[in-house]
């Protein structure tokens, strides 16, 4: 199945965490396109490589996820029962973090299951010629850009799919900005964004 898989990782300010992102998909690495792409911006390293991608589905990575054998086998599945719905994984933090990060990471998914509304560090993943249909990943927003693509997906019809799998990402950000202040950040944003477009998404109903 992965012989059908573009992965896009993008990168900027040198990310230091590749070459263990490189290990985890070593299983694979003869058998997808793996694309690291640093054009300035997430939403623009995202599209960049979606449009050098050559294969029939794309894979979104950040590079400081964590990939195991699990992840591989869920994603494989699910690619070849449900080719045209955008995927997504549970989210997980590392094993270092503080209790905080586990109840962060249940709040996610909550959100993600109960409201239709995965980040970007969950790992999406989407046909190209879906992913081209929902309309790229904003360039011109300053956040967001992964849950604006959600809903531009959901308005154009592409369901939801949630992989039964954990991915793991960094807790770096948090780390650095304080869980609190960080967590409460992105609540605010994430509810500001989606409330106009869910009413959009009410309407094209």
């Amino acid at each position: 199945m992965f012989e059908q898989v573009s992965i896009v990782i993008p990168v900027y300010h040198q990310e230091d965490r590749l070459e263990t992102l490189h290990a985890d998909l070593a299983p694979i690495r003869h058998k997808a396109e793996i694309l690291i792409c640093e054009e300035g911006s997430r939403a623009k390293s995202l599209n960049a490589g979606a449009g050098r991608a050559q294969r029939p589905f794309l894979w979104f990575l950040h590079a400081d996820s964590r990939v195991n054998a699990g992840n591989l086998d869920s994603l494989s599945k699910a690619i070849e029962k449900r080719p045209d719905m955008l995927h997504y994984f549970d989210l997980a933090f590392a094993a270092d973090g503080p209790s905080i990060a586990r109840l962060n990471a249940l709040g996610a998914n909550l959100r993600s299951r109960i409201f239709g509304v995965p980040f970007g560090d969950q790992g999406f993943c989407i046909s190209k010629d879906r992913f081209e249909a929902a309309g790229f990943y904003r360039e011109d927003l300053p956040y967001g850009e992964d849950l604006m693509f959600v809903w531009k997906a959901r308005q154009k019809g592409i369901r939801l799919n949630r992989i039964p799998s954990k991915l793991i990402t960094s807790a770096r950000k948090y780390r650095q900005h304080g869980w609190l202040k960080l967590t409460a950040l992105y609540q605010v944003r994430w509810i500001k964004m989606s409330v106009p477009e869910a009413f959009r998404l009410i309407k094209k109903r």
